[in-house]
């Protein structure tokens, strides 16, 4: 799908389909009040009988409308007469292109850039239309033997202005489409890699992916080996592993957008591409679902990519553990003790709370960096999942600052976030009789338990962790990963960049 931004006047578009809005009850926008004035009253009379209130959500098409360009007119209703909320635009922009894939048209001239919008400027509407729209495209049928027949795609989209801006202006907005199509590039990146079935998508695939990623953008990438986390120390990732016969992996992608004096930013994704629950067993219902335990992972590769799409002037490492978590005779059992790369040793109560001892060591491989900031990404604790629902990710940070950053760029991103406390008294559900700490503080407070459990490898950097086990994929008949918190991350890198500025030099 191509895009372009221009300025213009909607009854002036030879299109296969203008987009204009509609206000509750019955009010035209100004891009509508134009096209009905082309055509002699023809919408408005159509309104005023009854076939469109304009209410949120609600479509309606006209062909062959009198004295227009076009072939047809796509009537979105945009509620009642107002500022909408972040969530109302995308939820407006998602109906126009479900509207538009239901007909033939091939192109399309959208004037919704014109709506109101709380607090966000035509920037913002620009770059959250493009990743709506590619979201709206995004098809997940490589696995299938015969794919259904669909009707022409949307090949064209055009976002219209109806008033001059100035160079600035028109600067902005082109930025903003290309930062939206790196972001919908990346999320459909963390999509396919989540939505792969587990036999294809093991942790050797998650490394070559990582390989492509890196030559595609000249990147530098490093693949470590079971024999080299072994060297390094690595006990709480490869018990993890002890009981697949896939073999683990540990993913380093480094994309240096400044000097290489200046401290990255590390993002550590959980990479776990199948989620038995190992000799702590899950249920049967709903197993495969666990498919999606490596989307942090995803999250990581999917960022890296749109940054670099980018060319953002920010320095970023992607670390990724990758493995399965198995039963078998080798696999790790409850009541075991093993030493992490930190020398912390840690007692695993429940070998189902797996990622955290993976990211454990990850988070302390990450030090070599000497980051200023890391930010790790799981699909963690259920326990998220029964606080936020699929809504809003976790987030949790003892740094004040880095966790508001986040929530800024999560609400600019319509990618949301919530904070939830890391105090210290939670720590002490972490206590072992046996080793320094246990991988489980019980089923109070578990998913800030959990995170409790990582800051304790955190201690020489700025961390955050994110936990995304509601909002990384759907379940039911929409099944499938949903990309997210791409969208979060890359404008919180967007937002560093923006801070820096240019970079005077880059190291390669």
């Amino acid at each position: 799908m191509k895009f372009n931004i221009k300025s213009g006047n909607p009854e002036k578009q030879r299109s296969a389909c203008v987009v204009v809005g509609v206000f509750e009850p019955r009010k035209l926008t100004a891009a509508a009040e134009a096209m009905d004035k082309i055509a002699d009253g023809y919408i408005g009379g159509l309104l005023r009988s009854g076939d469109m209130e304009g209410k949120a959500g609600s479509a309606l098409v006209l062909h062959n409308v009198p004295n227009t360009l076009c072939d047809r007119i796509l009537l979105v209703g945009l509620g009642k007469e107002q500022a909408l909320s972040d969530k109302a635009y995308c939820d407006v922009v998602r109906g126009a292109f479900k509207a538009l894939h239901g007909t033939g048209a091939t192109d399309a001239a959208l004037f919704l850039n014109e709506v109101p919008v709380k607090n966000r400027e035509t920037a913002w509407k620009i770059s959250q239309t493009a990743i709506i729209a590619m979201e709206s495209r995004y098809r997940f049928d490589r696995l299938k033997s015969q794919v259904e027949e669909t009707k022409p795609h949307l090949r064209k989209v055009t976002l219209y202005t109806m008033n001059e801006g100035s160079r600035g202006e028109l600067a902005a907005s082109e930025e903003a489409l290309q930062q939206g199509l790196a972001i919908a590039d990346g999320m459909n990146l963390a999509k396919d890699l989540g939505n792969l079935a587990p036999n294809i998508c093991t942790p050797t695939y998650l490394a070559e992916q990582a390989i492509d990623v890196a030559k595609a953008y000249k990147l530098k990438v490093t693949v470590l080996e079971q024999k080299d986390m072994e060297k390094l120390g690595m006990g709480a990732l490869l018990a993890v592993a002890r009981g697949s016969h896939q073999p683990a992996k540990l993913i380093a992608l480094e994309y240096w957008g400044r000097t290489k004096k200046e401290k990255p930013v590390v993002l550590v994704g959980k990479g776990v591409t199948f989620d038995t629950g190992g000799i702590s067993l899950k249920p049967a219902a709903e197993m495969d679902e666990m498919k999606y335990d490596m989307c942090g992972a995803a999250s990581v590769l999917g960022t890296i990519t749109a940054v670099a799409k980018m060319r953002l002037p920010v320095n970023v490492i992607g670390i990724i553990p990758t493995t399965e978590n198995m039963p078998g005779g080798n696999a790790t059992k409850p009541a075991d003790v093993v030493t992490s790369m930190s020398g912390q040793t840690v007692e695993i109560l429940n070998t189902d709370a797996e990622g955290r001892l993976i990211l454990c060591d990850a988070l302390t491989y990450a030090e070599r960096y000497e980051p200023e900031t890391v930010i790790d990404i799981a699909t963690l604790t259920g326990a998220c999942v029964i606080a936020l629902g699929h809504v809003a990710s976790g987030l949790l940070s003892a740094d004040e600052e880095l966790a508001e950053e986040l929530l800024h760029a999560s609400g600019k991103a319509a990618d949301p976030a919530w904070r939830l406390p890391l105090w210290d008294e939670y720590q002490e559900q972490l206590k072992s009789n046996f080793a320094d700490i246990a991988n489980i503080g019980g089923r109070a407070a578990g998913t800030i338990t959990a995170a409790c459990f990582l800051s304790r490898f955190t201690k020489k950097y700025r961390w955050a962790h994110l936990d995304i086990a509601g909002t990384a994929w759907k379940s039911g008949k929409e099944k499938g990963a949903t990309g997210r918190p791409v969208p979060l991350l890359t404008q919180f890198l967007i937002g560093r960049a923006a801070k820096k500025g240019p970079a005077e030099h880059k190291s390669k």
